[in-house]
């Protein structure tokens, strides 16, 4: 059954009726389109007091927003509901209302495992309401789902609760959703058989047994674990004790060699208590000398610092008054330092005043020399012009050049001409080159980005099949081999117009006809396959295009006519590809006939399938596929999500490429042709500039002879007016010189004061240093005389040290033997097990009284008892303890075994009284199952029989019951298993053995979905008879019976109620629905009719 996701049509709501066996008014209303939003149907009618339901039948079931429902009521009868309708109607939303009404887990129906999942696609809630029959009072359950959450809220007669709750009311009225033998939903059918021997009666007892019966066989199963554990246990603690005692008097003599040797450990121990004290004697008399010792040396270290206390203060004194000796020292190096600086400014400003005469000279030496340079200059401008005059004397008149000049004129002006007109040549030759050049650039770059683009397509064509690369190579080294064209595979061969509909493509073709190579002649074929596949071991696929092209046939129905819809091409448009790869297509794929639509399409998706009659089409996102039913006619739609495009995202148009190729030959072409013009016009603008520079130099050799009077007659000019202004530029050197000697004068006055002030700060300076020098002579003594009594000092700190050390290693001595005295002692009382406070018992002065005072003479004697103690060898000191604690062990595992033996004598009375209460009435239950089971079976001509099952009567865990069926008359009884029988025979016995729970069943209801699918027509049949009189029966359960059809001339019951289930986008508004109106208008036409 298609799910509602893939549903295109509207569900409508489903009319509930009680139907006589092919009435008339049965018929399914004619469907209309309805524009209204579902209702609601109406109320179901009061019910009869001679319709009782059992307590706990469903009376009403409500759904909105549920699965295929907007909004639905149903109302069952109290017997057999007959729920019949087309696959995709919603039958089974039905039982999952009820299933999830009733607190049932949403995995059990094996459709989806959370809630949300229910909810009608497109809305974000929905609802389903339960109403049960009490004799107390009706109860109303409703869950409300919430699909963003996944979380359910639940209430009881309108009021919120819990779930807990809801369980709690439904277990009350033995309602049990998860019990196969109550309740079968479509997708558990095959389940039912599947379940094992122990799960079946576990079911079983639920579902038709007492109460008690299922807690009676669980107190069962945990009294028999009980008593298997302390069965167990007394068997573990008999073998036990067993091995204890055996084991005890194994060890009985050991013990008492145990003894003797204990005696000389004891006297070892009391030697050894006795050890430590005499230890702690030895080192405590130590400890006195030591002592002593250390008192002298600590008086001797008294007196060795009373006498450096004089020696300390000397050098204190001392060291202040080198103090200040340094002070003084510091302020005299200051004035020094003041008096240099300001004898350092004397002598600087009288370096400046050396700097101001030696200025002054060198000013007055540079006048002297521009002057006696000037005179100089003077003598020679006039010796100049005197030759300048001499020459124009004797130069030649000039000669009459002035025609050869403009003939000369002439020929240079005609020889630019033909330059400028070269030289446009050559600028226009080069630009076309440099044009012609540019296009070779573009042309080469798109024919790589061509081959980029190939490349890709054939990477992912090498990595995905690497097969058809390798062949695709073979192929372009061997075309000559085939007598007509032979095409490349499919997807190296088409080019997208556009890359985004790369998918819609890739999606429509499959993946083998995408790398398959396409063929004109069946020969051809042939031969490619035979060398690829035979020779080369290659996996490859081949197809041969249509002998008459179908890559320009027109499509049945034009574009024009389906815009309307969203339509903006078909499919062949989105590409192109060479006509045999086009022909392929359109023959096989019909992609002339596929077209391709927006989101709007998908919008309008139910108009286009009704009014175009496509049978594929895309849309944005997804593919459709629309088919029509060979048994009912019926339109039914399919739709795919498109796959992600991964090969065609990448287009090629070779067409365009070799176009590219040829473009550049011939530009090729073009510039060899503009590089042989461009070196023929270099060669004649070569010649003209040649040409021309003779002509330059004949035209100014006669321009230097027509020119040289009148240059000579400037040059005279020119220096006749530098000798004039020369000559004007007099110095008066005397005056300049008595200025620059006044000027000496004052600085060397002002020079002599400057060094009287230096020689004063010179005296001063070295008056200081004299003061300077004494002081330091002084520091000098206080600092030998200090040195002296440091080292006094530090000899007889080195003998206060030595002293101190001595005085140091005494006191560490004497603390170690404290602290080896308090170990001793400690380790003496530990050893006699005395606290700090006490005092040696006087069992022990007695015993030590005994014993050797010496150490040598105590540890003599403790070798002597150690080598007797070690003759007694073998012997564990353990045993003694391990001894006695078994003698303990075995008088309290004595009175343990007697407590288990009485509580396992308690667990077996239990047993054998909950035994009987159980398993009688268990065998009496499955022995009725039987005989209605067998009953049933024969009445088909078959036979089966159910009995209850064990291996071993004790192991009340591995109790189940057996169902064996026989089908045929030649065979034998065989275990029902989901394996030995066909799926009719074992929904056959499926629906026998819960139509014999049925009367036995103590359940409110059962629900029972499309169990009759496997079954042949006469099993079906009778298996149908069998339902109706066991469910109509009086004072049984309710029971719900869903398929998708039936056969015809079947018996029916006036208790049973049948449901049709209608859905489609043509249904009637639910709150029309009328059925007595409808009867009425059937009855009027009949009547009406032409006898």
């Amino acid at each position: 059954m298609a799910t509602p996701s893939r549903k295109t049509s509207t569900p409508s709501s489903l009319a509930s009726k009680r139907a006589l066996p092919r009435d008339p008014s049965s018929e399914v209303p004619s469907k209309r389109k309805s524009s209204a939003p579902p209702a609601p149907a109406p109320p179901p009618l009061p019910l009869q007091s001679s319709r009782p339901f059992v307590e706990g039948s469903i009376v009403r079931i409500v759904m909105e927003n549920f699965l295929t429902y907007d909004v639905c009521e149903v109302s069952p009868g109290p017997h057999l509901n007959m729920i019949i309708g087309a696959n995709g109607t919603g039958k089974s939303s039905i039982v999952c209302a009820i299933c999830l009404g009733l607190a049932g887990k949403p995995a059990f129906m094996g459709r989806a495992d959370k809630v949300g999942f229910f909810v009608k696609r497109g809305c974000s809630k929905g609802m389903v309401e339960i109403e049960l029959f009490r004799n107390s009072g009706n109860l109303t359950i409703t869950r409300e789902i919430d699909v963003a959450k996944n979380q359910s809220s639940w209430f009881i007669n309108k009021k919120s609760t819990t779930q807990k709750v809801v369980e709690e009311q439904v277990a009350a009225l033995n309602i049990q959703v998860g019990n196969l033998c109550q309740f079968l939903p479509q997708d558990k059918v095959g389940e039912f058989a599947k379940l094992s021997k122990i799960e079946l009666l576990e079911a079983t007892e639920k579902s038709i047994g007492p109460p008690e019966m299922h807690r009676y066989h669980c107190e069962l199963k945990n009294f028999r674990e009980k008593e298997k554990q302390l069965e167990t246990s007394c068997k573990e603690k008999t073998e036990y004790l067993e091995k204890m005692i055996q084991r005890n008097e194994r060890y009985k003599q050991d013990v008492e060699r145990f003894y003797e040797r204990k005696r000389h450990l004891d006297l070892i121990e009391m030697l050894e208590a006795k050890r430590p004290w005499v230890e702690y004697e030895n080192v405590r008399q130590e400890y006195e000398e030591v002592k002593l010792a250390r008192d002298r040396v600590k008086e001797e270290v008294r007196k060795l610092k009373e006498g450096q206390i004089p020696m300390t203060r000397r050098i204190e004194e001392i060291e202040r008054q080198r103090h200040s000796l340094e002070a003084r020292i510091k302020e005299k190096a200051t004035d020094i330092k003041e008096t240099s600086q300001k004898c350092k400014q004397k002598q600087d400003i009288i370096e400046r005043k050396d700097k101001q005469i030696e200025e002054l000279q060198q000013a007055l030496t540079v006048k002297q020399n521009e002057e006696h340079d000037r005179q100089r200059r003077i003598s020679n401008t006039r010796k100049m012009i005197e030759d300048l005059q001499n020459e124009l004397k004797t130069a030649e008149n000039c000669e009459n050049l002035q025609p050869q000049i403009d003939a000369i004129t002439n020929d240079l002006r005609r020889i630019q001409d033909e330059k400028a007109l070269c030289e446009g040549e050559v600028i226009d030759k080069r630009g076309e080159k440099e044009t012609l050049e540019k296009e070779k650039k573009s042309v080469g770059d798109n024919i790589v980005r061509f081959d980029n683009l190939m490349n890709q397509k054939e990477d992912k064509l090498r990595q995905r099949y690497r097969d058809t690369y390798d062949a695709v190579l073979w192929l372009r080294n061997n075309r000559d081999k085939f007598k007509q064209r032979v095409c490349e595979p499919i997807m190296l061969t088409i080019n997208m117009k556009d890359n985004k509909n790369a998918k819609y493509i890739e999606n429509h073709i499959s993946s083998n006809d995408l790398r398959a190579f396409v063929f004109e002649s069946q020969e051809d074929m042939e031969v490619f396959l035979k060398e690829i596949r035979d020779n080369k071991k290659l996996r490859v696929n081949a197809v041969i295009a249509p002998k008459s092209s179908y890559a320009d046939k027109a499509p049945s129905r034009s574009l024009n006519d389906l815009k309307q819809y969203g339509f903006f091409s078909y499919l062949r448009e989105l590409f192109d590809a060479p006509d045999p790869v086009m022909s392929f297509l359109c023959c096989h794929y019909h992609i002339h006939e596929v077209p391709v639509g927006t989101e709007r399409t998908r919008e309008k998706i139910e108009r286009v399938i009704q009014e175009t009659r496509l049978k594929q089409m895309y849309t944005a996102e997804e593919k459709y596929v629309v088919k029509t039913s060979f048994y009912s006619n019926k339109v039914i739609s399919s739709n795919t999500s498109l796959k992600v495009a991964q090969f065609l995202t990448v287009t090629v148009d070779l067409e365009q490429r070799r176009h590219l190729e040829e473009q550049l030959k011939e530009i090729n072409r073009k510039l060899q042709a503009v590089e042989a013009g461009l070196i023929a016009l270099y060669e004649r603008n070569k010649h003209l500039e040649h040409k021309d520079n003779e002509l330059r130099q004949k035209k100014k050799e006669l321009l230097e002879r027509k020119t040289k009077k009148r240059q000579l007659e400037q040059k005279i000019s020119s220096k006749l007016g530098s000798l004039k202004l020369m000559e004007q530029d007099t110095c008066n050197l005397e005056e300049e010189e008595r200025k620059a000697s006044t000027k000496i004068k004052e600085i060397n006055v002002q020079k002599a004061k400057l060094v009287t002030e230096l020689t004063n700060f010179v005296k001063i300076c070295t008056s200081l240093h004299i003061q300077k020098v004494d002081l330091i002579l002084q520091n000098t003594t206080v600092i030998s005389e200090k040195n002296k009594l440091e080292s006094d000092y530090m000899a007889a700190s080195s003998q206060l040290r030595l002293t101190e050390q001595h005085f140091i290693e005494l006191d560490e001595s004497r603390q170690r033997l404290l602290q080896k005295c308090k170990e001793l002692m400690k380790r003496a009382r530990q050893v006699c097990n005395l606290g700090a406070e006490q005092t040696v018992p006087q069992e022990y002065q007695t015993a030590f009284q005994d014993l050797p005072n010496t150490l040598d003479e105590i540890d003599a004697l403790l070798t002597e008892e150690r080598s007797r103690a070690s003759c007694f060898t073998g012997l564990n000191p353990t045993v003694v303890e391990e001894y006695t604690k078994r003698e303990e062990e075995i008088e309290q595992l004595t009175e343990e075994l007697k407590i288990k033996k009485v509580e396992l004598d308690k667990y077996r009375e239990n047993i054998s009284q909950v035994k009987e209460r159980w398993l009688n009435p268990l065998k009496e239950l499955v022995e009725k199952i039987n005989e209605k089971f067998s009953n049933f079976f024969s009445s088909m001509q078959c036979a089966g029989e159910v009995d209850l099952h064990t291996e071993n009567e004790e192991d009340y865990d591995k109790y189940g019951i057996r169902i064996r069926v026989k089908f045929r008359s030649s065979t034998q009884l065989h275990e029902l298993t989901p394996h030995h029988q066909s799926g009719g025979e074992r929904s056959v016995s499926t629906m026998l053995y819960l139509m014999a729970l049925q009367e036995l069943n103590r359940c409110p209801f059962r629900v029972v979905d499309e169990i009759n699918q496997g079954m042949d027509p006469i099993n079906e049949r009778r298996v149908f008879e069998m339902v109706v009189n066991t469910a109509c029966k009086e004072n049984t359960s309710q029971y719900f019976f869903i398929t998708p059809k039936l056969l015809q001339n079947l018996p029916y019951s006036e208790k049973m109620t049948v449901l049709f289930v209608y859905n489609g986008p043509h249904m009637l508004e639910p709150n029309r629905w009328n059925l007595k109106a409808f009867q009425r208008r059937r009855r009027r036409i009949t009547f009406t009719q032409p006898q």
